[in-house]
């Protein structure tokens, strides 16, 4: 049976890409992808302390950050697809034509 500590150290590898995948890249599409690596660690991290600790509290916050996650994507999305459309590009650099 594998261990709870592997599942946070998959947990904290998965989240330093995403970290990474935010600061590096001017991709808005990737950053998203990064954004929802790193919830999807969190996500990890949850259900392992929620096993360790024998409560089901860890699935039942797995599923508010899997919701918090759709409306970002939704929202992110709508964002980009204005973006393309105003600019006919994608970069990080664009998201200050929205303010006008």
């Amino acid at each position: 049976m594998v261990s709870e500590t592997w599942y946070l150290v998959l947990s904290a590898v998965l989240f330093s890409i995403g970290v990474v995948g935010v600061i590096a890249r001017r991709n808005p599409l990737v950053i998203f992808m990064s954004i929802e690596l790193m919830l999807n660690a969190v996500n990890l991290t949850f259900v392992a302390f929620g096993h360790r600790l024998g409560s089901p509290d860890g699935q039942a916050l797995v599923f508010f950050v899997m919701a918090v996650a759709a409306a970002e994507v939704a929202v992110g999305l709508a964002i980009i697809v204005a973006i393309f459309r105003l600019r006919h590009r994608l970069s990080v650099d664009d998201l200050a034509a929205m303010r006008w």
